[in-house]
């Protein structure tokens, strides 16, 4: 205890730099987006007190923040379920020994590191309707009236999905990787002496050994996917109509555009609670089920 006690200090000096970023970028504009969430103000004038009518105006009187609100849950419950689905596909693929193993795994990983604007400028040339490379294969194929995509109010949202799974996938499928590589290869050898086949090694091994592993992964994805705005932005601007308004991209509207600082501060924290009111559960969940 006593030589902890020493090294108290020299802890603090390299935990402060940090602290200081967090409570200068992030702490205090939490502290001051709450307070706002109870003002009107555009920027110019003077903040004006409301109370809690810019959270009654929310529930009670915007047609569109509801819109958005669904469109938020349906990205997330169309995103998340697949992403995970899939990296975890991937990751027992590209968890053998394959030739080639390390380039395979770094062009899966690649679009986590490629910009998000320049990537949703090249989906949107993908999925353009006219002269997309989708709706040119189709054609070739057969389909003569191919989906409109991005400017489909029915297939716009799961053009923004299919983008966004495509992002996430290369950092879902590393952690699933370190998750598997993690689990002992002596209770598979085990499993084999027993007769188990593949399938049975992987429902009762693997995927109960990756409980930890992928509660981890629902939780940040959840997260993320409630943030989403880049590519709701670039490819659509939220349209057509609002098909694609998501709720982070209703507070940059009302913040940026419409200069309604308040009013976007009180949509920043029911986003707050919708995210903490998921994670809950997530983790309630998590418990129960052994993850954590």
């Amino acid at each position: 205890m006593k030589g902890s006690n020493k090294d108290l200090p020299v802890a603090v000096w390299f935990i402060l730099p940090s602290f200081i970023g967090f409570a200068i970028f992030t702490g205090i504009p939490i502290l001051v987006a709450l307070v706002l969430s109870f003002y009107d103000w555009n920027l110019l004038n003077t903040p004006k007190f409301v109370g809690f009518e810019n959270y009654d105006t929310l529930f009670r009187s915007d047609p569109i923040f509801m819109k958005v609100l669904w469109n938020t849950l349906y990205f997330v419950l169309g995103s998340v379920p697949l992403s995970i689905i899939i990296a975890l596909f991937i990751a027992v693929l590209l968890n053998q020994k394959l030739k080639a193993i390390a380039f395979l795994r770094a062009g899966y990983f690649l679009p986590v590191i490629s910009s998000i604007v320049a990537a949703s400028l090249v989906w949107k040339w993908i999925f353009n309707p006219d002269f997309g490379i989708i709706n040119d294969f189709l054609r070739m194929i057969g389909i003569s009236n191919p989906p409109k995509w991005i400017t489909s109010t029915a297939w716009a949202m799961p053009s923004i999905i299919i983008v966004a799974i495509w992002k996430n996938l290369g950092y879902n499928m590393v952690i699933f990787l370190a998750g598997l590589q993690d689990i002992p290869k002596d209770l598979y050898e085990a499993g084999e002496i027993d007769g188990a086949n593949k399938r049975q090694l992987f429902w009762h091994i693997t995927l109960p050994l990756l409980r930890p592993t992928t509660f981890f992964i629902t939780i940040i994805s959840i997260i993320g996917s409630f943030q989403v705005f880049g590519q709701a932005l670039v490819m659509t601007e939220g349209g057509p109509g609002i098909s694609t308004n998501t709720i982070v991209f209703y507070i940059y509207q009302n913040a940026f555009v419409f200069f309604k600082m308040g009013y976007a501060s009180a949509s920043a924290w029911v986003l707050f609670f919708i995210v903490l009111f998921f994670t809950a559960i997530q983790s309630k969940i998590g418990k129960r089920r052994g993850a954590l």
